[in-house]
Formats: C-alpha cells, sequence, structure tokens
C-alpha cells in the first residue's frame, strides 16, 4: 500500500510514519520542517520504503509526489502547539485551508482515503463536559487561538464538502492532548514544558491556579486510534473524538512530573492565557463502538517515557530529503 504523509515529520506524524512503515506500506512524506524536526524520522532513515520530501502543502504538491497511485492520504501538516501556531499564524492557516484543499485533491485523483487530523481546539473553550462529536463549540473567531482553531474548522468543512460533492473518502479524527517522545521541548505544550522545566530545575509555570484540567494520551495510543479510523471498512465522512478521557489538573500533573523526577522546582503562577480551556476532556464513546479503541498506555508510565525521551535528547544524523523545487 502507497501512502502520502503530510506532516510526517512532527511530533504525531513522525509516529504515523513508523507506524505505517511497520505495517508494510510504502510511505512518502512532505513537510516543510516549518515546525517538525528531521531527526524525528532518523529512525527510519534509510528504510528505502520510505521517502522524504522538503515542500510545503500549499505548493504545487502533485508536481512533487508523483503520478503513481496513493492509496491512503494523511494530512498532519499543521503548527500545533500555541507557540507554534502563534508564532507562524498566516502559515497554519493556509496549511489548514489551501493545503488541506491541494491533499484532497491528490486523494480525489487516486481514489484514496484521507485522514484529517483535526483537534480539540475545534470545541474552543466548551461549553459542554465531556465534549462530543455533536457539540459545536465556543471558538472566538478573531482571538490569538484563532488561526488555529478556525483553519481546523474550515478543514473539517471543506472535507466533509469534498466527500458530498466528489465522493472522497475522508475520515476526521479530533484529537485531544497528546504527548510522548519526540514531541519538541519549546513547543509550549504542556508536558514538553513541564518535564523541561523539572529536569533542569527552572520552576513549572502553571497558568492561573492550576485547576484548569486536561485529559493526556500518549502519542502511541492515540497514533493507533489514527490507523483504525483510517482503515476501518465504512467510515467515510466520520468524525470521531481521540483521546484520554481520564482528567487531571494541570497542577496535578506538574506535581506528578516533580516526584518522578525527584527535583526540588518550585512552582510558578502566571496568568492564564487568553481564551485557554478551563475544561478539556473527549467522550471516546464514538471511538469505542465504531473502532473498538480506547487508550490503555497508564498516564505514570507514559509519563516516565516521556522523562526518559527528554533525558536523552541529543542531536541525530539528518535525514536527507528530496528538495521540491517550485
Amino acid at each position: 500500500m502507497r501512502t502520502l504523509v503530510a506532516g510526517g515529520s512532527g511530533f504525531i506524524g513522525s509516529h504515523v510514519v513508523a507506524m505505517l512503515l511497520a505495517a508494510g506500506h510504502h510511505v512518502t512524506v512532505v513537510d516543510s520542517f516549518l515546525t517538525g524536526r528531521r531527526r524525528n524520522l532518523a529512525h527510519d532513515e534509510g528504510d528505502p520504503a520510505l521517502t522524504v520530501i522538503e515542500v510545503n502543502v500549499t505548493d504545487a504538491l502533485p508536481q512533487c509526489v508523483g503520478s503513481e497511485p496513493y492509496d491512503r492520504v494523511y494530512h498532519l501538516a499543521s503548527p500545533a502547539s500555541p507557540t507554534a501556531y502563534q508564532r507562524y499564524p498566516l502559515e497554519t492557516l493556509f496549511a489548514n485551508s489551501v493545503g488541506t484543499c491541494q491533499l484532497l485533491d491528490i486523494a480525489r485523483s487516486h481514489g484514496a482515503h484521507f485522514l484529517l487530523a483535526s483537534t480539540a481546539e475545534v470545541y474552543g473553550d466548551p461549553l459542554v463536559h465531556p465534549q462530543t462529536e455533536t457539540y459545536w463549540g465556543n471558538v472566538n473567531p478573531i482571538g490569538p487561538r484563532s488561526c488555529y482553531d478556525e483553519s481546523k474548522r474550515f478543514a473539517e468543512s471543506v472535507a466533509v464538502n469534498y466527500a458530498d460533492v466528489y465522493g472522497v473518502d475522508v475520515r476526521i479524527a479530533r484529537i485531544f492532548n497528546t504527548y510522548g517522545p519526540r514531541s519538541a521541548p519549546e513547543d509550549g505544550r504542556l508536558i514538553p514544558t513541564f518535564c523541561v522545566q523539572a529536569l533542569t530545575g527552572a520552576p513549572l509555570t502553571v497558568y492561573g491556579d492550576g485547576s484548569q484540567t486536561r485529559s493526556l494520551c500518549y502519542v502511541t495510543d492515540l497514533v493507533r486510534g489514527l490507523g483504525a479510523l483510517m482503515e476501518a471498512d465504512g467510515l467515510a465522512g466520520q468524525v470521531v473524538n481521540l483521546g484520554n478521557p481520564t482528567e487531571s489538573t494541570v497542577l496535578a500533573i506538574a506535581e506528578e512530573i516533580l516526584t518522578m523526577t525527584g527535583r526540588r522546582s518550585t512552582i510558578e503562577y502566571r496568568p492564564l492565557p487568553v481564551d485557554d480551556p478551563a475544561r478539556r476532556r473527549p467522550d471516546i464513546g464514538k471511538a469505542r463502538q465504531l473502532l473498538g479503541w480506547e487508550p490503555t498506555v497508564k498516564q505514570a508510565d507514559g509519563l516516565l517515557q516521556t522523562l526518559a525521551f527528554f533525558r536523552d535528547d541529543m542531536d541525530h544524523p539528518t535525514i536527507p530529503t528530496v528538495s521540491c523545487q517550485q
């Protein structure tokens, strides 16, 4: 099976690539490396079934990816952390609008299944808890997170309309907080930030009083869910939450990481960012019913693996890429 993975050098994307290669797929990664890290693919360097092309999904993709038909298209090409998408707001908007249309065109022309990596951010600061796929969200369309929230909402809309108008087999995963190895230490998300701060003895930064909640899904569980959603029969047009329904306060997560590292770091409280969601927890009843999927990695085990990754995060060889000049 031939599979195109846009954003395959990212935190989640690189784990998707590893899963696909292990399953015998021939994988083509397209990535601009704006926020992805080349060394995330170093483990698979030299695999003849892997091709890596440096190109932005907003460029003329068909000229880069070739004419041989793809069976599957995964769209994970977007800055995904608040630090990244607020640094690159226009790139984020275009990756999720122009990029989504271009990747859908490839799926349409090749008769491929298309999976959109959407986000729990489409729910905004939710007024319904836990969040089900039928909830429409509470999103500020002009706030500091809007470049990500609204472009993902647009991506979902264009995907389902390609399904309705052109018959493209699309599946949409709304991804909740995910953590694990290969996340960037500087990306500003909760777990990488706490891990790096704890390991270096810096104060752990908690916004507000730390009573806001997050539900943390380990990356291997998440990727297993993405694969199940892509491959399950009869799910064209389905939107499915993927995440861990176990809810923890931000303060409790910080204290757990401090205990695991044995460090004496303090906790430093800062004002809440604008539009920061107070509670975030998925209802995964649909994933259980349609995919037989639910997380299995315990939070303590996942955090230990993530801390080990950050302890050992060293420079890796840069994987060669094929440049696609337009």
